[in-house]
């Protein structure tokens, strides 16, 4: 467990998220709170900021698209929830399997194009399918998504969305964010002794049921693999033995020809005698 500088908060290991009120939760928050999430030594890559010490990785929010941006594999759109603060949300392009204008013929190229297909677009976690049409400014939505930063600054990658239809929803999602941040973001999450070791010792056997589970898949594979060798030998050792049967046999076969011609040379020869 790691101490803040200033004494007050702990920093838990990351064993001990699994009892964290945030950490797998969506997290209601403001754009304004959003950027003031730090990152914490330890966990760098792993897109988790904290609160406070409260680990965080998915939070929503509800504000107005002002602005849409389309940039290189992302669409960039900026909301703003009277926070203060407006935040930015990319959203993944998909990659695009259709051919490369370049490549097309030339007498084509000659002939008038039809406007370029709108690009879609993929959730940033599962590339799921999202149709952000409805996502241009002056749209309400809540949006859902991951953390990262982007030159110095929080942004969010989208993961899905839901239309805000009326004042009454966006002040139902305001109010349960306010909730939220003075209930659990402010108070500093806290954990007994007696928690963090049964949390470790959960972790523990956790990773010895993997490792047991990895353990007997390799000697599952291993014994397929021996057996496969072993029918493999056998399999070899059959036909080695059929082939010197075939051997045999030939030779059998050719011995009894000789013995015919033989025969028939004699034959032959005694009918030449007697014509004689």
């Amino acid at each position: 467990m790691a101490t803040a500088e200033n004494g007050d908060l702990t920093f838990y290991p990351a064993f001990c998220f699994r009892a964290s009120p945030t950490h797998f939760n969506w997290v209601k928050m403001a754009a304004a709170d959003v950027h003031r999430l730090k990152r914490r030594p330890g966990f760098e890559g792993q897109n988790i900021f904290f609160y406070l010490n409260h680990p965080i990785r998915f939070v929503s929010l509800v504000g107005i698209i002002v602005a849409r941006t389309d940039v290189f594999k992302r669409t960039i759109l900026t909301l703003d929830d009277s926070s203060g603060e407006t935040i930015e949300i990319a959203v993944l392009k998909a990659e695009s399997s259709g051919p490369d204008s370049a490549d097309r013929a030339p007498h084509r190229q000659q002939q008038q194009q039809p406007p370029e297909k709108a690009a879609r677009h993929v959730a940033a976690t599962n590339r799921t399918d999202l149709d952000i049409s409805p996502l241009v400014p002056g749209t309400v939505v809540q949006v859902k998504g991951t953390l990262t930063m982007f030159r110095a600054a929080m942004q969010l990658q989208l993961e899905r969305f839901f239309l805000i239809r009326d004042t009454t929803t966006e002040m139902r999602f305001v109010d349960q964010r306010s909730r939220y941040l003075v209930e659990v973001l402010t108070v500093p999450w806290e954990l007994t002794s007696e928690e963090v070791e049964r949390l470790r010792l959960q972790a523990e056997a956790e990773e010895e049921q993997a490792e047991e589970e990895q353990e007997r898949a390799r000697r599952t594979h291993r014994k397929r693999a021996e057996r496969e060798e072993k029918d493999q030998r056998r399999i070899q050792r059959q036909w080695e033995r059929e082939e010197q049967l075939r051997e045999k046999e030939a030779a059998l076969c050719q011995e009894a020809g000789r013995r015919a011609m033989r025969a028939i040379q004699r034959k032959r020869v005694m009918n030449t005698s007697s014509e004689m």
